[in-house]
């Protein structure tokens, strides 16, 4: 057992913060919330906090970037110095080039990016607070900030992770689960289709583990995904008031 382990994770079928093993973190979303931005997206999922801007398209720049047959998505994920316990050095490292990199290969795969030749489409995506599971959110956020800048996609991406933990297939863990936990698995999905964009797993399991994690962080894309569509609407509706 690892120092400042629990001796257990799940108590009379509840984890340590009082959830279900198949019960998301509280999740909140709100779109357009930056009016410099041409689409921005706010989350709070558990302890987590993001925030996403879209800009774009956009005249790119250096040139030589250029893509004559299609727009450049470009996605920068950072996480603010002060967003976890010990400080966090500023600036990018190969935690978040890598992350970055997942995020765009996702978004990649529903932006018509054909539509928008020799341009670039920005996202940016800076964890506020983090509490395990900000890549996710992260892919959350910047989905909807760029639906909120009206640019043309096949669906939304939302992103949940299951896990293991005391032996135990959970969904969407906190941090405590994460840093103790057994495994992760980081799931991103296009909703109306069923294709996967992101896949990821630190840790192991055995193959019927995978497939009931698999299972249950799919399910929980979905929940993200109506909360995503809830948030659009909210924005659209406001912004209809407004005029």
């Amino acid at each position: 057992m690892k120092a400042g382990e629990p001796e257990e994770f799940i108590v009379d079928g509840r984890r340590l913060d009082g959830r279900k093993v198949d019960e998301l973190r509280p999740l909140k979303i709100e779109a357009g919330v930056l009016k410099r931005a041409d689409g921005s997206a706010y989350v709070e999922w558990g302890g987590n906090k993001v925030l996403a801007a879209c800009y774009g398209p956009k005249e790119i720049h250096p040139r030589h970037e250029a893509n004559p047959k299609r727009a450049v998505l470009r996605t920068y994920y950072s996480m603010a110095p002060f967003s976890v316990y010990e400080r966090k050095r500023p600036g990018p490292d190969r935690r978040s080039m890598e992350i970055s990199k997942v995020t765009r290969q996702a978004l990649e795969s529903v932006v018509f990016t054909h539509l928008y030749p020799m341009t670039a489409i920005d996202v940016f995506i800076e964890i506020l607070q983090a509490q395990a599971g900000t890549r996710c959110a992260g892919i959350t956020a910047a989905s909807v900030a760029l639906a909120d800048a009206g640019i043309p996609m096949r669906d939304l991406v939302p992103a949940c992770a299951a896990g293991k933990v005391g032996g135990h297939i959970v969904l969407d863990l906190f941090d405590i689960e994460d840093n103790y936990g057994e495994a992760d698995l980081p799931v991103a999905i296009v909703p109306r289709t069923g294709e996967v964009c992101l896949m990821q797993m630190d840790g192991n399991l055995t193959q019927e583990e995978f497939e009931q994690a698999f299972e249950l962080a799919v399910k929980g894309c979905m929940q993200v995904y109506e909360k995503q569509k809830e948030a659009l609407k909210k924005a659209y509706e406001k912004r209809g008031e407004e005029q």
